[in-house]
């Protein structure tokens, strides 16, 4: 078996942005040369996430609304993490997208359904931040 690790690094200029990385990871995947297994893509921060999903501009925007109904940025009082950094919103919805994805690679590619994606949410973005892609297979 084997196994192969990068870091893709981000530095959103907005404080929260989905970015689409399907492309990165299937660059991965040629660079590991692994062409049955699995590949793992995680957040290395508790202020990002790693989802999939269609890649369509009208439910990004659905993200952000719902996210924001369901944890409100501000008023930033309006949580007990909030002092040092004001960003308890960005660890709940971080909370509520995941952490991480795992993708089947069959035949050197990644096994996708119709329309599905990978994507980075920066949820505290303007400094720069990680991403872990870990693929183990033949």
């Amino acid at each position: 078996m084997k196994s192969y690790r990068k870091e893709l690094w981000f530095n959103s200029p907005e404080r929260r942005e989905i970015i689409h990385i399907t492309s990165q990871i299937q660059q991965c995947v040629d660079e590991s040369g692994i062409k049955e297994g699995l590949c793992l893509v995680n957040a290395m921060h508790i202020t990002a996430s790693v989802f999939i999903n269609d890649n369509e501009a009208g439910l990004h925007q659905d993200y952000e609304q719902w996210l924001e109904h369901l944890a409100p940025e501000k008023p930033y009082e309006q949580y007990r993490h909030n002092g040092f950094e004001d960003n308890a919103d960005a660890h709940l919805k971080r909370t509520i997208m995941g952490r991480e994805v795992v993708v089947a690679i069959t035949d050197g590619h990644l096994d996708f359904g119709p329309w599905e994606a990978i994507f980075y949410y920066e949820l505290d973005g303007k400094r720069k931040k990680r991403a872990l892609v870990k693929i183990i297979g033949e």
